[in-house]
């Protein structure tokens, strides 16, 4: 989609859309909000847990991971409430980690850039695995229907933990694209503090860069992985965006002009002029042009011109007194899209904002609207509105961060919370045993800390239902952009 220009000509005067700051503070804790967001991935952990594991009711799991394939695929995280490890939305939780780390990491307080560089290694070790093997990626292991048939603890699994690989010359362009988009993220947050993992994380995205972009297609495509990934986690929305995102992130942590070239040639190809509204685990779009955008105002590059173009057209949209404004908002100001876990585009857009005005900062531009132009304050402004409402400014008065505050989700749609601790009950609960648990009306024995859930429905009602997982689920990929979000407003509750 182009940018909405409209003639000045048509309005009696230019409006200039500029916010200036409350005088009163937030009684939000960003700072608590942030800890907590942290904290949620050691939750989430597959593998075998460190004796500094916070999380004290999780146990180890799923320790014969690969073996059907005679490799250690130990490790990384759960995506959501089940126990199936989905390569594809792991690498963009990593991506979106790392990325809150880039952008915000010097905002946080020492040890909580700790705990975050803590839970992007957790899963870019995993990642590491998947693609240690040449011409090979490895991109689930768990059959998600055989596992979700059960309410079974992680520390319990019985299930079948099929490995499902794609061997060139089967394209997995998608999932490979978003592994070297998050391996090359994750080098970039960890060269001050160890500069030779970096290198490693670094020189393993570039082979995984290779094979998405050597044996192109969607890895749902692949017969003996659609009836794992799909409808899951299927490719919807075309390879071509994780080719452009991978190529992006990699010419940023590596400078290397190839890439630069890349993105100048293959643009239009690869579409990136389209869907460019769109921002998570299925479609980059939205985040690339954002991402892409730095280079053209830090360095004048105008053969990227057009990814900035659609930066500023997906801004458009958000802001409500815009002519090109259509992104749907609840009557509580919430921003919603139907299908479902709806958290993720509050949290994946609220970090996109505050990134562009991170970005235009330095240059004192506005972003060019038609009938309005739009300041970095504005768009802070409408991404703290996303935050506020889910820390508990919202009719419903609750948080969706479990946890947080005094009013949170007590039935969230997880398996591990739902059921007895290993510690409290360590004997086994089998597949079918855990359904008692999952149909009771009772609070979940185990808190999640830091879960964010799906959240309401477009009208800003929540039923705290387990059983609405669409409402009541939380995932890796919802928290992981919230992470740098909560990290500038800690620093700044009150930004200008």
């Amino acid at each position: 989609m182009n940018m909405i220009m409209i003639p000045s000509s048509l309005f009696i005067t230019t409006i200039y859309l500029v916010w200036f700051p409350l005088v009163r503070s937030s009684y939000l804790d960003y700072s608590d909000a942030l800890s907590k967001s942290i904290l949620f991935f050691e939750g989430q952990r597959s593998g075998f847990l460190p004796q500094d594991q916070r999380i004290g009711w999780r146990g180890n799991s799923g320790l014969s991971d690969g073996w059907m394939y005679n490799t250690d695929l130990t490790g990384g995280y759960y995506d959501a409430g089940d126990n199936v490890k989905f390569g594809f939305p792991m690498a963009f939780t990593t991506t979106m980690l790392a990325w809150s780390v880039i952008e915000f990491g010097d905002l946080m307080p020492p040890n909580e850039l700790r705990n975050a560089l803590v839970a992007v290694r957790w899963s870019t070790d995993y990642l590491l695995k998947t693609v240690s093997q040449p011409n090979r990626i490895f991109v689930q292991v768990g059959d998600p229907n055989i596992d979700h048939s059960c309410w079974e603890r992680p520390e319990d699994m019985d299930t079948a933990r099929t490995v499902y690989a794609v061997d060139a010359p089967n394209p997995a362009s998608d999932v490979a694209g978003e592994t070297a988009a998050a391996l090359a993220a994750s080098s970039m947050a960890f060269r001050s503090v160890d500069p030779e993992y970096a290198d490693t994380l670094l020189r393993s995205a570039v082979q995984a860069f290779q094979f998405a972009d050597n044996f192109r297609g969607a890895y749902s495509d692949n017969a003996n992985i659609r009836d794992g990934a799909c409808p899951f986690y299927c490719d919807f929305s075309g390879y071509q965006d994780e080719l452009l995102w991978g190529a992006a992130w990699l010419r940023r942590a590596s400078q290397d002009n190839s890439y630069l070239s890349y993105l100048e040639n293959n643009g239009k190809t690869l579409g990136a002029d389209d869907n460019i509204n769109e921002f998570g685990w299925d479609n980059k779009h939205a985040g690339l042009n954002v991402l892409v955008s730095k280079e053209v105002f830090e360095g004048n590059m105008y053969s990227l011109e057009s990814y900035k173009a659609s930066a500023d057209s997906f801004m458009c949209t958000l802001i409500p007194d815009s002519s090109s404004s259509h992104v749907e908002y609840t009557p509580g100001g919430l921003i919603y899209k139907p299908g479902g876990s709806n958290l993720q585009h509050a949290t994946t857009i609220s970090f996109i904002l505050l990134v562009y005005a991170k970005y235009l900062d330095p240059t004192s531009q506005t972003v060019d609207c038609g009938n309005v132009f739009v300041s970095p304050a504005l768009l802070r402004m409408q991404a703290k509105k996303q935050v506020d409402y889910i820390l508990g400014e919202n009719q419903m008065g609750m948080s969706y961060m479990v946890g947080y505050s005094n009013n949170f989700p007590q039935r969230i749609h997880h398996r591990g919370s739902s059921l007895p601790s290993i510690r409290d009950h360590p004997e086994f609960i089998g597949c079918k045993e855990g359904s008692s648990y999952f149909n009771s009306t009772n609070p979940n024995p185990n808190v999640l800390v830091g879960a964010i859930v799906g959240g309401p429905g477009e009208d800003d009602v929540y039923g705290d239902d387990r059983g609405d997982f669409r409402q009541s689920e939380p995932t890796t990929y919802i928290n992981a952009p919230f992470v740098g979000v909560l990290a500038y407003f800690a620093a700044n509750p009150n930004p200008s």
